[in-house]
């Protein structure tokens, strides 16, 4: 992704900001023009939860050129609460621990930096959703 493209989509990318068809109700992320439910305009802003379940899951042994430093890291289906599903890296686990129907929640976390010197790009992840302690 190009710094400007980056830049374009902080807002869904650091808070899971969508779309809610005004004709329809869906809930739409990523956010697009046309509402695919029943194609007419969605261009009401909506904040998703960030909660969900995996819905399914693949562990990468062989990444793409960056991320390498991760292997082995889960990639993930995740269905949020509104009913969308979202790709996403799981964080937090061990792959061995993850299983279909985990409760996770978004957080936001460092993917990669451009080079060197360059930009650091941050991006939702999730992690298992974390149990409150007891006194």
């Amino acid at each position: 992704m190009d710094i400007s493209a980056y830049w374009r989509t902080r807002k869904q990318r650091l808070s899971l900001t969508g779309e809610i068809c005004p004709h329809c109700g869906a809930k739409l992320f990523p956010p697009r023009d046309i509402c695919p439910h029943c194609g007419k305009p969605a261009r009401t802003p909506y904040h998703f939860s960030g909660r969900g379940t995996v819905y399914s899951f693949s562990i990468v042994y062989n990444p793409p050129e960056g991320f390498e430093p991760f292997v082995p890291y889960v990639v993930a289906l995740v269905k949020l609460e509104e009913g969308s599903l979202i790709t996403a890296q799981l964080t937090d686990v061990e792959p061995e621990c993850v299983y279909i129907g985990m409760p996770v929640e978004m957080v936001t976390r460092k993917m990669r930096e451009e080079d060197e010197d360059g930009l650091v790009i941050y991006n939702y992840k999730f992690r298992p959703v974390l149990q409150p302690t007891s006194l």
